[in-house]
């Protein structure tokens, strides 16, 4: 994975982007022209060979198993390939024996999957322990702490699904080994986008899925199990894949590989293994390096901008995130890593003034309205409509932030453009806008719950 191919040319591979801005791949990676020709080439195959199983869809699996131990730094025999990485965590815990080292260590950072997957465990003897955090991010002290001789498994993800915070694995792994358990790590938030090098992270276990920024579909993922590492038990989902020999069509024979196809279960999904090489094959052509700087300069630059806008930016594990409180809320952890190199945690602060604020108001209002009027989609038939005012006794601005007592919202042409102290936004009320004292409640403006699919297609119309 060491091409050089530039963000520009990179970025042409993805013809969708000239229509819309993909802003959804934590969730499906954006299509690209390669995926569109895999898919095509599957069912050219159908349709001019029938059922090539053993001509051409077993190795796309096997391509795509090779694929990803290169990204990752692993021998293709050290790779299962499974549907997902629930089923690949349940095949590291189902094969754990709780009754010699019951010790099951996370945190809340992990996937709620994954987790889930471990809480399991608890019918089976597994002692499932929290790592203490400060709702940022976590730390390896914090994970030795929660560890102890007892503890048979480690579970860390390199990337927090919740705010992109990365737990420093490598310093995780080796406390973990130190205590004698095996580390497992959900790579499938930065596997496409983060280098990795399980041997550098010392782990045992890694998991990653290819329809985020693998860029490939759901319905394919890929366990890595070091070399050497034993099972308490053998695993107790199995399949005819996950036989020495599938083909020999055995019904009462059940033998396991050594290495990590004794995990695998069923048939491959062979659709998800041609967009998997589809993906691969994309990241193949760019240096995994470079790629993860030029992300983490462009993270960089968007806190830039919030921040000179008159928020603040606070930086965990690499993650840029705006906090337009300022800073109040939450703690942040020190020293977490930031872009390769280790940059320490920081914040700036940029609180502006009750004139600026009210210059800024403004200015968001008429960027508003501008941005409304070059809108391709219009949003409705109808005539734009007067701003409204909505005073109240409390307001929580976002997550990170206080409650902000006797507090207003602005609201114009159905967008909210301020929210904060009501002194503030009374001070910056465009003329015309009508004022609704609320009373004794609690604003939250634009609470959205960005992962729920209110419609499975971008046919749908939107909600009103």
């Amino acid at each position: 994975m060491g091409g050089t191919r530039t963000a520009a040319e990179f970025r042409a591979e993805f013809p969708v982007l000239d229509d819309l801005v993909h802003l959804a791949s934590c969730s499906q990676g954006a299509l690209s022209r390669r995926l569109e020709e895999a898919l095509a080439e599957l069912t050219r195959s159908m349709r001019e060979r029938g059922a090539p199983w053993e001509s051409g869809w077993i190795d796309q699996v096997e391509r795509a198993r090779a694929s990803f131990a290169e990204l990752i730094g692993a021998r293709p025999e050290e790779v299962a390939v499974l549907p997902s990485a629930s089923e690949a965590a349940f095949q590291v815990a189902s094969t754990r024996d709780w009754s010699r080292r019951p010790g099951l260590v996370t945190t809340d950072f992990e996937f709620p999957s994954v987790a889930h997957v471990w809480l399991a465990q608890r019918a089976r003897g597994a002692d499932v322990r929290y790592v203490a955090d400060d709702g940022v991010s976590v730390t390896a002290e914090a994970y030795d702490a929660c560890a102890g001789t007892d503890t048979g498994l480690v579970s860390v993800p390199l990337v927090s699904y919740r705010n992109g915070a990365r737990p420093p694995v490598r310093e995780i792994a080796r406390a973990a080994h130190e205590r004698g358990a095996l580390v497992f790590v959900d790579a499938y938030q930065g596997a496409g986008v983060v280098p990795i090098d399980v041997a550098e992270l010392g782990c045992d276990f890694l998991v990653a899925g290819a329809l985020k920024y693998l860029l490939g579909l759901p319905g394919i993922a890929f366990l890595y199990a070091r070399g050497g590492v034993p099972d308490d038990l053998p695993p107790q989902l199995t399949g005819w894949f996950g036989r020495r020999d599938p083909y020999a069509f055995d019904p009462r024979g059940l033998d396991h590989p050594e290495d990590a196809r004794r995990y695998e279960v069923g048939t491959p999904a062979i659709p998800a293994a041609y967009a998997a090489n589809a993906g691969f094959s994309l990241l193949r052509e760019i240096d995994m390096t470079a790629a993860f700087a030029h992300v983490s300069g462009l993270a960089e630059e968007l806190v830039g901008r919030l921040t000179a806008a008159g928020g603040a930016a606070a930086r965990s594990g690499g993650s840029g995130r705006a906090r337009p409180d300022g800073g109040a809320g939450r703690p942040r952890p020190a020293g977490a890593g930031g872009v390769p190199g280790g940059a320490e945690d920081h914040h700036r602060a940029a609180r502006p003034g009750p004139a600026h604020r009210a210059a800024l108001l403004q200015r968001a209002l008429r960027r508003g309205r501008a941005g409304r009027r070059r809108r391709r989609v219009p949003r409705g038939d109808g005539p734009m409509t007067a701003p409204v005012a909505l005073r109240a006794a409390r307001l929580l601005p976002h997550a990170y932030a206080d409650i902000v007592p006797d507090a207003g919202v602005l609201a114009a042409d159905g967008e909210i453009v301020a929210a904060g102290p009501w002194a503030t936004v009374a001070a910056a009320l465009p003329e015309g806008t009508e004022v609704r004292d609320l009373g004794d409640v609690t604003l939250l403006p634009g609470l959205i719950d960005c992962h729920v699919h209110l419609a499975m297609d971008a046919d749908t119309p939107a909600a009103s």
